[in-house]
């Protein structure tokens, strides 16, 4: 690569300090070192900003500067293992088993401190000896890019990799720079996240009580399951995402929180993709972090499925309109900017009535870094938080004898619940899977 020393001023919408994208790959069988190295460096070279380090000027602007420097790639053998510890669940309870073996952590703490030389992204290969499995595991700074950046960067080396020639793709490095003075004081309300922001360590003590007072749930819904639940909740009108997220809602207003008036569900808090909205905004190609929170209007029937899909429906549709979004991300950009300039964090825990919804269901991660093992790729990631919902596309699963056919559509939602309510709603979610959900109303 060369970025010639180029640098990417970074909006504040990229700042989401101290976060990464720490994600976990597992193959059936061997990574050539020798080709997994030469499609590296071709990957780096349309991607000089991987390449590059942080950097920040006099004027605590942030930049990441395409330095060309290298990026650090670890090879462990495992002897120990037998084979791959953990079943098709996409996320691993943080609280229990950790996947950090796997994974050569970016040092969030010394970025943006220009006495360091720390890499934005570092990437470790872990091979399981008794099984002849391979593990890639990524660690990647926020600060590149959200989901969608990090996922076209390891399509791109899965398909160099296998000899494929990369989508054509032009990407877009530079971000948008919003204006100080394009600031809208009534749209804060809707940016809790932001203007509730907290120390390092208020949001370490909430994420660790987080973990300790509630349990984690793995839903895994086929696309069978979805379609009679997007029937269900409004047919064409709505998504496949909207009626599930509707779902989850309802089942937790009617069994969980019915008398329950700072956790009955009344609004959702949807990290949306605002891709190809406007050219002006960010193209459908933009690497950076093009993600916002869109909080919905309160739901008028918030023991109905369609009510509520609804609603979650109009408020992307909302989102989409360039006006609305425009002056949404000038408002949470500045927000942002004073956040980090005061120390803070993102407040992205609970929020009376909220439930966060972060779906990746578009992407499928295991089909699209697959290195040639198609449908035998299994994809895992890291943490889950209370009224938090993820959503993600189902793993391929190996039964012990034989990878099963896969079903690409189906879904699994992860979040955490209260301890004493977790089996009851598992009999329920049970329960209505057995019936068809012929008795959710809708």
């Amino acid at each position: 690569p060369t970025g010639k020393n180029r640098r990417i001023e970074l909006a504040g919408l990229d700042l989401w300090r101290m976060a990464r994208i720490d994600n976990v790959f597992v193959y059936p069988s061997e990574i050539k070192i020798d080709c997994f190295n030469e499609a590296l460096s071709r990957t780096l070279s349309l991607w000089p900003l991987i390449a590059g380090r942080s950097y920040l000027d006099d004027n605590k602007d942030y930049f990441i500067e395409m330095c060309d420097n290298p990026i650090p790639v670890t090879l462990t053998k495992n002897y120990d293992l037998v084979q791959w510890p953990f079943d098709s669940n996409v996320i691993i309870d943080f609280y229990k088993h950790s996947l950090s073996i796997y994974i050569d952590e970016v040092q969030v703490t010394k970025l943006f401190d220009n006495t360091q030389n720390e890499p934005l992204v570092r990437i470790k290969l872990t091979h399981i000896i008794q099984s002849n499995e391979w593990i890639l595991g990524i660690s990647w700074i926020h600060e590149l890019g959200d989901a969608y950046s990090c996922l076209q960067f390891l399509h791109t080396l899965s398909h160099l990799y296998q000899r494929m020639e990369p989508c054509e793709l032009t990407l877009i490095f530079e971000r948008r720079l919003w204006k100080s003075d394009e600031v809208y004081p009534s749209f804060l309300p809707l940016m809790k996240h932001l203007t509730d922001a907290k120390s390092f360590e208020e949001m370490w003590r909430k994420f660790m009580i987080d973990q300790q007072s509630y349990d984690q749930v793995n839903l895994c819904f086929s696309s069978e399951q979805l379609i009679k639940l997007r029937i269900l909740a409004g047919g064409n009108k709505i998504t496949i995402q909207d009626a599930l997220t509707a779902y989850i809602i309802l089942t937790l207003n009617t069994y969980c929180y019915d008398q329950n008036d700072e956790r009955h569900i009344l609004y959702t808090n949807t990290s949306v993709n605002f891709r190809g909205v406007s050219n002006s905004i960010a193209s459908h190609h933009q690497i950076g972090n093009c993600i916002f929170m869109m909080l919905s209007d309160k739901f008028e029937d918030s023991y109905s499925l369609s009510s509520i899909a609804k609603t979650i429906r109009q408020s992307i549709i909302k989102s989409r309109d360039s006006k609305f979004l425009e002056c949404c991300l000038s408002t949470a950009d500045d927000a942002m900017r004073k956040m980090i300039h005061n120390n803070r964090l993102a407040d992205l825990g609970f929020h009376r009535n909220e439930i966060i919804v972060n779906s990746n269901l578009r992407y499928d991660w295991s089909n699209l870094v697959d290195f040639g093992y198609k449908d035998k790729c299994r994809f895992y990631t890291g943490w889950s938080g209370a009224f938090y919902l993820r959503v993600f596309r189902l793993n391929p699963i190996y039964n012990g004898n034989e990878w099963l056919p896969r079903d690409r559509n189906g879904a699994e939602v992860i979040f955490r619940i209260e301890k004493n309510l977790k089996e009851n709603f598992m009999n329920v979610i049970k329960r209505d899977i057995n019936e068809n959900f012929k008795n959710v109303k809708n």
